[in-house]
């Protein structure tokens, strides 16, 4: 069974980078009869596809016939499209009280010029065109599950669980971003590691991370070790393995799932997948449930690494991947 858990439409901040890749996408589907590259006319096809794009919108039905599309190439059954929590306007004290956001600090000031361009999107309008695309999706073989990827902040638990409520959600992500307040995967901020312990501040990680698991709002938790995204790590094998230990004991005890996760290998500098070989390796001695994701921002990137993370799971004696639906847990045989 091939799937995809962890797939987003959109993702800010605008920029000309945003108009390229978002070009590269469309134009990896087919060009019109005729059209090269490089041409006048190109160009003119690229500002009329951008154009129709950002009328339309990430939520446009041919925004997401394109995801689509990519599954049947890629042969996937089941596709779980997300959105981020952060894209939505009515998260915003969610967010606003949980990072630094002082206009007076380096890193404030990034932060808050990031949360107003990404920020720009209403939920329901998220939820209402995945659950108005299921039945075309069904149609042509593909089962379209509605996800959330939600940031987890010990301390406000209450307030996520009602953020999240109301909704049809098949399954609910769960994240880690930020360490107190700083968002460590903004390449603008990079420069924080070099003045950090990393001991402590991995330690800190892995306690969010142990307690968005505990808190059992969650079916999966994602990318469990993405602090290392600009690969800055902790070179001590007995503190990272009593990590590891202490994150698949969570997961088992909660019955919560986790994720094989590309995004990392092939969109930052670390180059590894999310979890690393060894946590890998602990986490499946231990019995964790695991579904498979490309964490793909754009349609070309559907599917990415998904089967080679399914197969390796299998060398490693795996025999089931997890999906959701109604966020009840099913599980898959390879």
């Amino acid at each position: 069974m091939k799937i995809d858990y962890h797939v987003h439409l959109e993702e800010g901040p605008y920029s000309f980078r945003w108009l390229e890749r978002t070009s590269e996408a469309i134009a990896s589907f087919g060009l019109p009869d005729g059209l090269e590259k490089g041409t006048k006319d190109f160009v003119t096809w690229q500002v009329n596809a951008w154009k129709n794009r950002l009328d339309k919108g990430c939520y446009s039905e041919e925004w997401l016939d394109l995801y689509l599309k990519r599954a049947k190439q890629l042969g996937l059954k089941e596709v779980g499209i997300v959105d981020h929590l952060y894209r939505f306007r009515e998260t915003r004290n969610y967010f606003e009280k949980n990072m630094l956001l002082d206009p007076s600090d380096d890193v404030g000031k990034v932060q808050r010029y990031w949360l107003d361009r990404v920020m720009t999107e209403n939920m329901g309008d998220f939820v209402n065109s995945i659950l108005s695309a299921k039945e075309k999706w069904s149609r042509e073989g593909v089962d379209l599950r509605l996800g959330i990827e939600a940031d987890y902040f010990a301390g406000c638990e209450a307030e996520l669980v009602e953020l999240l409520s109301g909704q049809p959600w098949d399954y609910v992500i769960g994240s880690v971003h930020f360490v107190d307040g700083w968002g460590f995967d903004n390449p603008q901020t990079v420069e924080i590691f070099e003045t950090m312990n990393l001991k402590a501040l991995y330690e800190r990680f892995f306690e969010t991370v142990e307690k968005a698991i505990r808190s059992e709002i969650f079916d999966f938790v994602a990318h469990l070790d993405n602090l290392k995204v600009f690969n800055f790590r902790v070179d001590d094998a007995k503190f990272n393995n009593e990590w590891y230990a202490r994150i698949a004991d969570a997961l088992i005890e909660t019955g919560t799932a986790t994720e094989v996760n590309a995004g990392l290998y092939y969109r930052y500098p670390v180059k590894e997948m999310c979890p690393s070989p060894d946590f890998l390796r602990v986490l499946v001695d231990r019995g964790v449930s695991f579904t498979v994701s490309s964490d793909s921002h754009y349609p070309d990137d559907l599917g990415k690494y998904t089967g080679e993370n399914a197969n390796m799971l299998k060398e490693l004696g795996v025999d089931k991947l997890v999906g959701f639906d109604g966020r009840v847990k099913k599980l898959y045989s390879f």
